[in-house]
């Protein structure tokens, strides 16, 4: 396919400034550089030239599909996810299989998916146990509503690399997005990690929050002038259609899909879906409670979705690919923060509502 549009990190965006950012990624790869170097550079590379590589670079493992937060945008709240998605915690045996085969192959995991990793009450024995077998970089997605006090400080013992914190709004906007959790009580819980990060004169966990756009839009100074002293990275996602709400999307003819070149995702109860967007296990690929992850990752139904990608508009022919935001056009919207201005790639015929 000539002139491929292959997005590698679409759908979430800095507002932060260069320097931030460098430093951000020095924090985050330092203590592995120079794989951490050729890992970015294979996350990049790799879909743009249609390689496979012997092991997936990421392996996304769902330690919870079920969530203690009810927010009105999220998919998990959705009669259609709880018929479609067995919500349940991985067993541990199944995750240490898992590792037990991937270490030493694959050099990161992100221990985190549709639901809260954090509710999976063996979360910090996760990261040990990643990191004790040769896992280089270990991440996770979370609402941060456990994150303080002795639990925190095991998460952060544990070796833990990154942690993404979702934080929608300032004060009453994120009170009504993310309640029962609050504002106030979630901006503490940002201050004592890193306090305690300071305290032990640590550079990671590096520490990135971010916010759904049509939450923060209204004035995103304020916003990142409240988290810049406390946190490594501040970015938005402009609102995804995870309701599914919208039937007039506009697409990039030209698309092919970066995933299946990068990452391989499992679900809590072992099922391996095509990419991080299906959220309602609709096109399966494998099982790894019977399979293997390298096996899966070369099977014939990786290769036929590699395959779809290849062609013409292939993605036109998957449900998952033509409801997903990665192969939907995008307006240029501008935001600005400390005089710089940053571009905000809003979806066309996307309303920036939240819960719509």
């Amino acid at each position: 396919m000539n002139d491929r549009y292959v997005p590698i990190n679409k759908g979430n965006y800095s507002m932060d400034s260069p320097e931030r950012e460098a430093q951000f990624e020095q924090n985050r790869g330092e203590a592995w550089s120079q794989g951490y170097a050729e890992y970015r550079r294979s996350w990049a590379e790799n879909p743009k030239q249609q390689q496979v590589s012997e092991w997936p670079l990421l392996v996304d493992i769902e330690l919870s599909s079920i969530c203690n937060l009810t927010c009105p945008m999220c998919y998990t709240t959705t009669d259609r996810f709880k018929q479609s998605v067995d919500m349940k915690r991985m067993n541990f045996d199944l995750y240490k299989k898992i590792i037990d085969e991937i270490g030493g192959h694959v050099p990161a995991v992100r221990l985190s998916l549709r639901g809260e990793p954090t509710l999976n009450t063996k979360f910090v024995a996760c990261i040990e146990y990643a990191k004790a077998s040769g896992i280089k970089e270990v991440s996770t997605l979370t609402h941060g509503g456990k994150l303080s006090g002795r639990y925190m400080r095991r998460v952060i013992d544990a070796g833990i690399d990154w942690i993404t914190i979702s934080v929608d709004g300032l004060e009453d906007v994120y009170d009504s997005v993310r309640k029962p959790l609050t504002f106030s009580d979630t901006l503490e819980r940002i201050k004592e990690i890193k306090r305690y990060k300071d305290e032990r004169g640590l550079k990671r966990p590096v520490i990135k929050i971010q916010g759904i756009w049509p939450a923060i839009q209204k004035d995103p100074q304020r916003f990142y002038d409240t988290f810049s002293p406390y946190v490594d990275l501040i970015a938005f996602n402009p609102l995804i259609d995870y309701l599914e709400n919208d039937d007039q999307i506009e697409y990039i003819e030209s698309f092919s899909c970066p995933q299946q070149y990068q990452r391989l995702v499992i679900c809590a109860d072992g099922l391996v879906v095509k990419c991080s967007n299906d959220e309602h296990n609709q096109e399966l690929i494998g099982d790894v409670k019977k399979q293997s992850v390298h096996e899966v990752w070369h099977s014939d139904a990786m290769t036929r979705v590699r395959e779809m990608h290849k062609q013409s508009r292939g993605f036109m022919q998957s449900a998952v690919c033509r409801k997903c935001y990665l192969p939907r056009m995008t307006r240029d919207d501008a935001g600005q923060v400390d005089g710089r201005t940053f571009v905000v790639k809003n979806y066309t015929q996307r309303i920036q509502i939240i819960g719509r």
